[in-house]
């Protein structure tokens, strides 16, 4: 293992405490001829009543089978999931079905020691329909390893007040809508947006849009792609659309805490997941029933803008001692009932394109799903998580172009860190 890949297993992503239980084997107090499915899920990911209602339903249904649904915390999972996984008896004591990062995914892969799902994706799954935030950090080589549960993405949270102050009716729906929009709201002491200025993620969906990566993939080689034409234009749109709010150019979204600084009332917008709408209202609870939802533009109406997907993908180990025990219980948890009955619970957006109406009744989850048919993941290296470090290239080359450096001088300096970091070599 290189230098470098140590630092990513043991630093980089994070899970889990308790005890590994017996997996597809009889537990004390098992009913005789029951086999247990030992399931991974991380914490807060799905309420207990939701837990309990699959639970029940899911052995009312197999009657052959128990479920073992041990709950892990995140900090820390990598290395215990990677452990589990290199298990030569995992399937005597370790999980046959483990929830992980979307994004995490292409470092177990690395490992190999996941099950491949390719066949169980098209026949089974309808994987033609699957976000594509969510199924392509899954894949590896046309295989399926990672299987879609459920995502979350960033959307535009305004102040209905304001927008009505400025004589704003409808929200936009293009790119230069929203610049012009934002121009309007930025006057008489207030912000057209707080946009800090260290927001990557954002700047991601801009890249995107205009056709750029944060890395190219070749022959097993990644090299950074922020000094593309494609990823330039993303960041000048970025540029233009900070420029309008006070947010700061060396910091990102939390530092200070973006929702404290809507909340004082003089901003119009700020990009963020619908859930921080709570995190507003509570620090200043006049603002009840004033926030709406849009979801981020695109270049054109008939496109919303690309979104980097959050959220998480299922896997199986390859060392289960019940592959086809663990695939049937991934395939109820990932399959239409339980996946809407988890999004309307949990207000997530479902696995799949086609299911978006399931939260239709929710305005902030809603414009999440219609971005989430246009989301994207960080790049399918399973070093990524080396870039995502405290000294993470991409903030700094944002906060050199916001305070004036040429953008392609920095976009090169910040390229080249990328490459050096996704170097399996070491090197």
């Amino acid at each position: 293992m290189s230098s470098r890949r140590a630092v990513l297993s043991l630093c980089s992503l994070a899970v889990v405490s308790g005890t590994l239980l017996t997996a597809c084997g009889a537990l004390p107090g098992d009913e005789p001829g029951r086999r247990t499915v030992t399931v991974w899920l991380m914490r807060d990911s799905a309420s207990d009543a939701f837990l309990k209602r699959f639970t029940k339903a899911y052995e009312a249904e197999h009657t052959d089978i128990t479920l073992d649904i041990r709950i892990q915390d995140w900090t820390g999972i990598g290395e215990k999931v990677t452990k589990a996984l290199d298990d030569k008896d995992g399937g005597d004591g370790g999980p046959d079905v483990i929830e992980v990062g979307n994004t995490q995914v292409p470092q177990y892969v690395d490992g190999g020691g996941l099950l491949d799902l390719s066949l169980e994706s098209a026949r089974d799954l309808g994987m033609e329909d699957w976000l594509p935030g969510l199924a392509e950090p899954g894949v590896d080589h046309a295989r399926q390893f990672g299987i879609p549960w459920y995502a979350a993405n960033r959307v535009v949270i305004y102040n209905k007040d304001l927008f009505a102050a400025a004589g704003i009716k409808n929200p936009p729906t293009t790119r230069d809508e929203w610049l012009a929009l934002t121009r309007r709201l930025d006057s008489d002491g207030r912000q057209g947006i707080y946009l800090a200025g260290q927001d990557w993620y954002t700047l991601s969906g801009f890249i995107w849009d205009e056709g750029g990566e944060l890395a190219h993939e070749s022959a097993g080689t990644w090299t950074g792609a922020l000094d593309t034409p494609e990823a330039l234009r993303g960041m000048d749109f970025y540029r233009r659309l900070q420029a309008l709010g006070q947010g700061p150019r060396n910091a990102d979204e939390e530092h200070p805490s973006q929702a404290d600084q809507f909340a004082r009332g003089d901003i119009g917008q700020i990009i963020s997941t619908p859930g921080t709408a709570q995190r507003i209202v509570k620090k200043n609870p006049a603002l009840k029933g004033k926030l709406g939802f849009f979801p981020i533009p695109g270049k054109t109406a008939n496109r919303a803008g690309s979104v980097f997907t959050g959220g998480s993908d299922l896997v199986i180990p390859a060392n289960t001692g019940d592959r086809a025990s663990a695939v049937a219980v991934v395939k109820a948890l990932a399959g239409e009932k339980w996946n809407t009955e988890l999004a309307r619970t949990m207000n997530y957006v479902p696995n799949k394109t086609t299911l978006a109406n399931a939260v239709a009744g929710e305005p902030g989850v809603a414009a999440m799903a219609v971005g989430a048919a246009h989301g994207k993941a960080t790049p399918a290296s399973p070093l990524w998580a080396t870039v995502e470090a405290a000294d993470n290239p991409i903030k700094a080359y944002m906060s050199q172009v916001l305070s004036g450096a040429d953008p392609a001088t920095a976009a090169k300096k910040a390229s080249r860190t990328i490459t050096e970091r996704l170097d399996e070599s070491g090197e």
